[in-house]
């Protein structure tokens, strides 16, 4: 039996960490030869931590076709960023017609998983795309889009979400809604029990945190169409969790650009607030993340994890700005501007309400194993049409 080629791309350690389910189910099949493709921030030492070797930790899980591609330039601003998503398309074109796979599989809607769309559609390999059809704030609901019109296969992690891929005329019977591949990481992680197993003192910078007491999470990215405000609103989010004098873990921003915009402001602020209460991290591997999350009495930020972990969890979100708009959410938020007392007001308000009822909205049985099931025995097919 000839086994079907699939590349999976990992262009974020957050690629890992959400589809690691899928990934493991792809790599224990007798019918497929998984390889991986690390890009990106993946590869860029600045956004990972000790803790978040990602060629170590997927060598862990048993898979060992592991590349590097590299394309990413130095810089913050918008022509740097479009410019690297043009070198990726040059960059992946070489790694395919190297390795020559069936079926490449990407996820999410960032500027470089749009570059392996490209390359790999212009080399008439199939494309299958995990979380299209959402809509959210930024940029980024424009690439999450555009990646489905590239896509031959899709994976969407909600309802609505398959039925906007269907409306941009998309086949059905390539369409499927098997739930949130993250939300499953979080389903079978938290039905153990949790530990948190991550000393903070030897990860990240700022004060001293005590995982073992109350403390709350903040995970802020930039928004790509609001460059030149991401300082003055850190600098409110700042001021807010200042002012609550909480402990608090807080994940550096994502590599879109703004991102330095933010980090400047993280950087000064730890240098110069002596008495802060915030432990500035890293990424972190699946499990010791989710611990974490799990047991935070609140989350503050833009991060869709609050959207769909969270969700799951039942911890409470107070939802900043416009970076995940629209997109379908539960109970557990409440939504905010870059005021840092409205901010300060929405965490009160949810510290007081406390856990919500964990939400199913995202969450289907045996994700991982439909997805990697469906991309191993599906018919193959490169030329698009479009159906009414």
């Amino acid at each position: 039996m000839k086994k079907r080629k699939i590349c999976f791309v990992i262009t974020s350690f957050i690629h890992y960490s959400r589809n690691m389910l899928v990934l493991k189910e792809l790599n224990k099949r007798k019918d497929v030869e998984l390889s991986i493709a690390l890009g990106g921030s993946a590869l860029l030492s600045k956004y990972v931590s000790k803790y978040a070797d990602i060629k170590k930790l997927l060598k862990a899980d048993g898979i060992k076709d592991i590349h590097e591609v590299f394309f990413n330039l130095e810089g913050d601003t918008a022509v740097v960023k479009a410019k690297t998503a043009g070198l990726g398309v040059v960059e992946f074109s070489n790694f395919f017609n190297d390795i020559k796979p069936d079926l490449v599989v990407v996820r999410g809607d960032r500027f470089e998983v749009l570059s392996v769309a490209i390359a790999a559609s212009y080399m008439n390999i199939t494309v299958a795309h995990i979380e299209g059809g959402d809509i959210s704030g930024g940029l980024d609901e424009s690439v999450r889009h555009a990646i489905t019109k590239l896509s031959h296969i899709h994976f969407s992690t909600n309802e609505p979400a398959k039925k906007r891929i269907l409306s941009m005329g998309e086949n059905n019977k390539y369409v499927f809604n098997f739930g949130s591949p993250d939300v499953e990481v979080v389903q079978k992680v938290s039905r153990k029990k949790m530990a948190n197993g991550v000393n903070l003192q030897k990860t990240g910078i700022g004060a001293f945190l005590d995982p073992h007491k109350d403390y709350i999470m903040v995970m802020y990215h930039p928004v790509n169409t609001e460059i030149g405000k991401m300082a003055k609103n850190t600098r409110e989010l700042l001021r807010a969790i200042y002012e609550l004098d909480i402990p608090t873990i807080w994940f550096w921003p994502n590599v879109d650009t703004g991102s330095e915009e933010i980090s400047h402001k993280l950087r000064v602020f730890n240098n110069e607030v002596g008495d802060h209460k915030i432990r500035f991290m890293r990424y972190l591997p699946p499990k010791k993340f989710i611990s974490l999350l799990h047991q935070a009495r609140c989350f503050i930020g833009n991060s869709s994890a609050g959207v769909k972990e969270c969700s799951y969890l039942g911890v409470p979100v107070v939802n900043i700005g416009s970076r995940q708009n629209h997109r379908l959410r539960a109970k557990n938020i409440i939504d905010v501007g870059h005021d840092s007392d409205r901010i300060k007001k929405a965490v009160a308000l949810q510290l007081k309400k406390g856990r919500y009822e964990p939400s199913q909205l995202y969450f289907k049985k045996n994700t991982g194993q439909n997805i990697a099931s469906t991309l191993a025995k599906i018919p193959l097919y490169v030329q698009k049409k479009f159906y009414d």
